[in-house]
């Protein structure tokens, strides 16, 4: 075989067979895309992210739609609140001056039954947990005014409440409204609450169920949680202001010797 012939036979038994690198250079694979979300487990987890929404509304905070100007100026017609419901779950009880949600089911409204199918009041609920819907038609929001044992009159030489003998003036009330329209002098029995709107001039309360079973009290067990802040629109995002309106009250029973 001649030079040449040698040389060519060299370079043809030192090139790899075809599709196949030299031993020196690294193999590449190429990478593989990811596969998509199953559409099962993209509803595995969004079922999961509602449950656990759920249960810290039904737990911890509550978002709240609030559904009517009876709370104005403090809160307007559907501002997005966030109820506090560990406030008054390790031994503390509502304050004076504390905005509450409550079931008012036997204080303000008689138990009736309900017409919606059980699915349709499921979904409503659930929605009204989240914030997405109007609330039940038992669930109020409202301020307490006097707590078990206060006396709480209507009204004083200036139109003012008394509570334990204390008149109360009320920065938070609706501008041009007066304290109340009717008069009235009740003892808060204990272990009940008398609330009242800052819109006193349009908020049906415990004033208007004066002389009905129950007289207007809403019982403490029925609170839902504190309405601690506003979570919607986010001009007024923050907690909800407080008041030191109450502050100064004598203990109840004072006022009556």
């Amino acid at each position: 075989m001649d030079t040449e012939a040698q040389h060519m036979e060299r370079d043809r038994s030192s090139c790899p067979p075809d599709g196949v690198e030299e031993g020196s250079r690294s193999t590449h694979v190429p990478d593989r895309p990811a596969a998509p979300m199953s559409w099962g487990r993209t509803v595995f987890w969004g079922m999961l992210c509602t449950v656990a929404l759920l249960l810290f509304s039904t737990f911890v905070l509550q978002p709240f739609l609030i559904p009517s100007g009876s709370m104005q100026p403090t809160l307007r017609v559907g501002d997005r609140v966030l109820v506090n419901k560990l406030a008054y779950r390790f031994g503390s009880e509502p304050g004076r001056g504390d905005v509450v949600v409550f079931d008012g089911t036997g204080s303000f409204i008689q138990e009736t039954e309900s017409d919606e199918d059980a699915i349709g009041a499921l979904l409503r609920g659930a929605a009204a947990s989240l914030g997405l819907a109007e609330p039940a038609g038992s669930d109020f929001v409202k301020r307490v005014v006097g707590v078990g044992g206060d006396r709480v009159v209507c009204c004083d030489k200036r139109g003012r409440l008394e509570v334990n003998g204390t008149p109360v003036d009320e920065p938070y009330l609706y501008p041009g409204d007066r304290p109340s329209d009717v008069a009235f002098d009740i003892v808060v029995p204990d272990g009940t609450l008398w609330v009242m709107g800052d819109h006193r001039s349009n908020s049906r309360d415990s004033r208007d169920h004066l002389g009905q079973p129950g007289g207007g009290m809403v019982p403490v067990e029925r609170v839902i949680g504190r309405v601690d802040w506003l979570g919607w629109p986010l001009g007024r995002l923050g907690s909800l202001e407080g008041t030191d309106a109450f502050t100064g009250i004598r203990p109840s029973g004072a006022d009556r010797g």
